[in-house]
Parts: structure tokens; C-alpha cells; sequence
């Protein structure tokens, strides 16, 4: 298989540009190439582990949005890189029963895009890779979801003071957000599934956090009014904690204390994923691709890179945060680039610049807390409230507006978004 364009990752940049270099070149052209079906939006997984989105309704077929945006799609993950001769080679698919269903392939190209998005770090933490649940993707999330469901049916019928204990370590916006997520959907559970859980007293959420306080990247503001709305939902928070072994049923961490746990979730940190390193591409001591301002992979003209699996420096010098809104400047950066590639232009001729918008942060179907940056001197915005909620769930209209190239799908989205509000709502199977 031959294609012009061969961009691996459907994550949020990879995909947007997928869609959007497929829709300006047409059929035949531009390749995806991702090792999962279905497309969610990564922010949302933290509601799909609480059983609050369902992702069969939010998931987008990969061949769907093939067919409307015009690439090819290609299901499978990558394997192995041959620069010299300009290809990749895709793994094959398999049944649980270990049968063929895709053999491996080969794909040609003539400019390549790696945007396979980062994993978790657990920094030499025993017991973390063995006893801990990482929100990298949907099966993640569903495994999480299912886990704690079974876990409520029993505590439901068990005698007062069993419950559970959700222990998620890292307290940055996954974190933060899953725990709000969770102590919502455990109240709905209570109601309309387990009739004897008591929320406060049977789900018992536990944040573990390293840093002075939790949100660390994000302005003082913020992260105090984050703190205080996990008070009042019930959350403990624990900071300035390092967690040094994971056991099945406990965490101990660097005090000496030891917590309960029934379910632990890892969201204290990420890496690159360990193939970079495998590919004959340079590499950073964090595994990231090195690449240029032009977001090029340094000595190869051909291969880009994108989002969490590149090391881009700014012009302050500083790496480019490992953030969705990166992801998607880079994907727009490049679409202008590989256009004028196309045309048989002369390069852009500045390099990527990230520009920061500010951050969000969802608590719940209700509220949201976060900073938007200002125009004037980069000041700050602190918005909370039903307000920062609107704005939050704007992103998510925003990407899929993105990818599928409508206004349509954006008021879609925008409705699902008030219905569910108004309607509380968790899934039960």
C-alpha cells in the first residue's frame, strides 16, 4: 500500500489533521493508521470510568469519519519504521483466540506523521504497573467502570462500613476531575441503581498527591478552589505525600501510612511510549521524538512529530506542554505546512509557536473551575461556575467540530450536553 500522507495516531491531533488534510486533498491521498476502532475525546475518559458517558454514544468510528472526511483508514498499531526506504510496518489484528483477522502490512509514504500520544510513567513505583488503573484509553476507562460497579453491587449489600476505597494517585486535572466525577455518579448510583449505598459513607475517595498542593500547574486560584469544592464534595486530598509501593489491597506511602484501597487509578504522570525508542528516530532522555520548531523529526525531512510524543522547544525555551490545546495548534501548524508541501510551496519559514489559552478544569456535570489568558500582559482570568462548565464542554464541540468539519455537529453535541445536564444519568450494565 502506497500513500502520499501517512499520519499514525488518532488521538486529537492526529486525527484533526487526518480530517483536515483528507477533506482539502480528497480521497486517496492522506492514510490513518490507529490500533483502536473508535475515536474519544481523551478529556472525557475521566466521565466514561464513572459511567456518566457512554462511550458507544460519544465514540466515533474511525471508518466513518474516514468515508466523510476523505483518508484512508488503517486498523493496527505501528511496528517498525524503515526511513531509508520510506515505510512503516503496521501490526496485525488478532482474535482473543489468537486468529488472524488482519495480517501485518506495509505502508508507503511520502511524508510521515507520528502522533502516537504518550503512557503512563510510574516513575519505579512497586506494585503501580500491577495494581493500578491508567486512563490512557477507552478499554482503561470500560475496565475502571465495570471494576467499580461490581465493587458497588457488593457494598450495597454489605453491612454499614465496608464500601469502597478509590485511591487515585496525582492529583492534576485527571485526577481532580475523575474524583469529582466519581463522588457525582456515586450520589445517581445510590438513586437509581443501589438503593442501599450511602455515598458519603460506602464510596470513600482518596487523592494522593506529591506536589505542595494539587492542580500545581495551574495558578494558586485555581487550585485553591479546586481544593475546596473536593472538600465539599467528600474528597480527602492529600499533599506533599509520595506514594513508595502499591500493594493489591493497600497504598503506603513515604510517611510510612498505609491506605485502603479497593481500586487504584495512576494518574501521576506520563511518558512517551517505549516504541519511539525502537525506531532508529533521535530521541530525548524522556523518550520523546526530537524535532525542530518546524515540528520535523531532526535529520529526517520526511517524518514529523506531534503532541506528547515530540519534544518541541519554544522560543522561551521551554518545552512545549504535553496538552490537548498543543496537540491541536501542532495539528493546524502542520496542515498549513504539508498544504504547501502539496502545492510545491516554500516552507512556512517560522517556526511552531504554542500559545497558552488558559486551562479548565470539569468538576462534575455542574461546575467547572480554571484561568483563561488574557490579551493584555498574559494576565490571568479566574472563571468558576456554570460558566466555566459552557466553556469547558466548548472545547469538546470545538474538536468535534474539527474533525468533522459541520457547525451541525457542534449543536448535536451542544444539546446532548444540556439534555445530560438536566438529566442525571450514569451507565448501569
Amino acid at each position: 500500500m502506497q500513500s502520499k500522507y501517512v499520519i499514525v495516531g488518532g488521538g486529537a491531533g492526529g486525527l484533526e489533521l487526518a480530517c483536515k488534510l483528507g477533506r482539502k486533498l480528497g480521497p486517496g491521498k492522506v492514510t490513518l493508521v490507529d490500533s483502536r476502532l473508535y475515536h474519544i475525546w481523551k478529556p472525557s475518559l475521566h466521565e466514561v470510568a464513572a459511567g456518566t458517558l457512554d462511550i458507544h454514544a460519544e465514540g466515533l468510528s474511525y471508518q466513518m469519519l474516514a468515508h466523510d472526511n476523505g483518508f484512508t483508514y488503517v486498523y493496527g498499531a505501528l511496528e517498525a519504521l524503515d526511513a531509508q526506504a520510506c515505510t512503516i510496518t503496521v501490526s496485525p489484528i488478532e482474535t482473543p483466540a489468537g486468529e488472524t483477522v488482519l495480517p501485518a502490512r506495509t505502508i508507503g509514504y511520502a511524508s510521515l506523521v507520528l502522533a502516537v500520544g504518550s503512557t503512563s510513567n510510574y516513575f519505579g513505583v512497586p506494585g503501580a504497573a500491577e495494581h493500578t488503573i491508567s486512563l490512557n484509553g477507552t478499554e482503561d476507562a470500560e475496565r475502571f467502570r465495570l471494576t467499580l460497579l461490581k465493587l458497588l453491587a457488593k457494598a450495597a449489600t454489605e453491612k454499614a462500613g465496608q464500601g469502597v476505597d478509590i485511591v487515585i494517585i496525582g492529583g492534576g486535572a485527571t485526577g481532580v476531575e475523575l474524583a469529582a466525577e466519581l463522588r457525582e455518579a456515586s450520589g445517581v448510583y445510590a438513586a437509581y441503581g443501589f438503593g442501599d449505598l450511602k455515598p458519603l459513607r460506602d464510596v470513600r475517595i482518596t487523592i494522593i498527591e506529591g506536589a505542595p498542593r494539587i492542580l500545581a500547574p495551574l495558578p494558586e486560584r485555581v487550585s485553591a478552589a479546586a481544593a475546596g469544592l473536593l472538600a465539599e464534595r467528600g474528597v480527602r486530598v492529600l499533599t506533599d505525600t509520595r506514594v513508595t509501593l502499591i500493594d493489591a489491597d493497600q497504598v503506603t506511602v513515604q510517611k510510612g501510612d498505609v491506605y485502603p484501597s479497593d481500586i487504584v487509578v495512576w494518574a501521576a504522570g506520563i511518558k512517551a511510549p517505549d516504541l519511539l525508542k525502537n525506531l532508529g528516530l533521535p530521541t530525548v532522555k524522556g523518550g520523546q521524538l526530537d524535532v525542530t520548531g518546524e515540528l520535523v523529526v531532526k535529520g529526517f525531512p520526511d517524518i514529523y512529530a506531534l503532541g506528547d510524543c515530540a519534544l518541541c522547544i519554544g522560543a522561551d525555551g521551554k518545552p512545549v506542554p504535553p496538552r490537548a490545546q498543543a496537540a491541536h495548534q501542532q495539528a493546524d501548524y502542520l496542515l498549513d505546512a504539508l498544504l504547501r508541501r502539496e502545492r510545491g510551496q516554500p516552507p512556512l519559514g517560522k517556526p511552531y509557536a504554542y500559545r497558552d489559552y488558559g486551562s479548565l478544569v470539569s468538576f462534575g456535570q455542574q461546575t467547572s473551575v480554571g484561568s483563561l489568558m488574557g490579551s493584555l500582559q498574559g494576565r490571568n482570568w479566574f472563571v468558576e461556575g456554570f460558566f466555566a462548565r459552557m466553556m469547558y464542554a466548548s472545547l469538546h464541540l470545538m474538536h468535534h467540530q474539527a474533525i468533522m468539519g459541520t457547525l451541525r455537529t457542534g449543536v448535536l453535541a451542544l444539546a446532548r450536553f444540556l439534555i445530560k445536564r438536566s438529566t442525571p444519568m450514569v451507565k448501569l450494565h
